[in-house]
């Protein structure tokens, strides 16, 4: 979502009406970039809140203001991260919004559950692309803003990512047929 650049230099002058104003423009997006991360709408939440004060805390240092939206987006993938790690949890997805938009033909040959064991199967970075390409619709461009990655990383992960999953989905329906 493109905000006003206006309302975003208000906000880093610290202005609470302004920075408020952003955050309900990205409070859908917000909830659904956790939900997916943390599965959960109460740790959902909770990071965003978290996300939301160390954005507050933090907005001074923000140099461009046209990245506001990417750069928030990157503060809550950091907590949802850190809740993450403090329940010790994998990273969920939604497995039926990627089986829609995954590529491959054979996506629909398999369940969305075995998709989704597929995916947790996928080595780390390769999953979160997916997931923000996939599911978010984020450009490769912003993949590499939020994720404070190069562009070129990006497209490879994004790259390897699918034909990881690709040979899991092969392996799997090799297997079937065996048994």
């Amino acid at each position: 979502m493109m905000h006003s650049i206006y309302d975003v230099k208000l906000a880093i002058s610290k202005d609470k009406e302004a920075f408020e104003k952003l955050l309900i423009a990205e409070e859908e997006k917000l909830y659904f970039t956790a939900l997916s991360y943390v599965k959960n709408k109460d740790d959902a939440l909770d990071a965003i809140q978290e996300a939301v004060c160390q954005a507050y805390l933090s907005i001074h240092q923000l140099k461009q203001p046209e990245y506001f939206s990417t750069w928030l987006i990157r503060i809550l993938i950091r907590e949802c991260y850190k809740l993450l790690k403090k329940k010790e949890r994998m990273i969920p997805f939604e497995e039926n919004e990627l089986l829609k938009r995954i590529d491959y033909k054979m996506t629909n040959a398999h369940s969305s559950q075995e998709l989704k064991e597929l995916v947790y199967e996928l080595d780390e970075p390769y999953h979160s692309v997916l997931i923000l390409f996939y599911y978010h619709d984020l450009s490769l461009k912003q993949i590499s803003e939020t994720m404070n990655i190069p562009l070129n990383t990006v497209k490879t992960h994004l790259r390897r990512g699918k034909k990881q999953l690709k040979k899991q989905l092969e392996r799997s329906e090799y297997y079937e047929k065996i048994i």
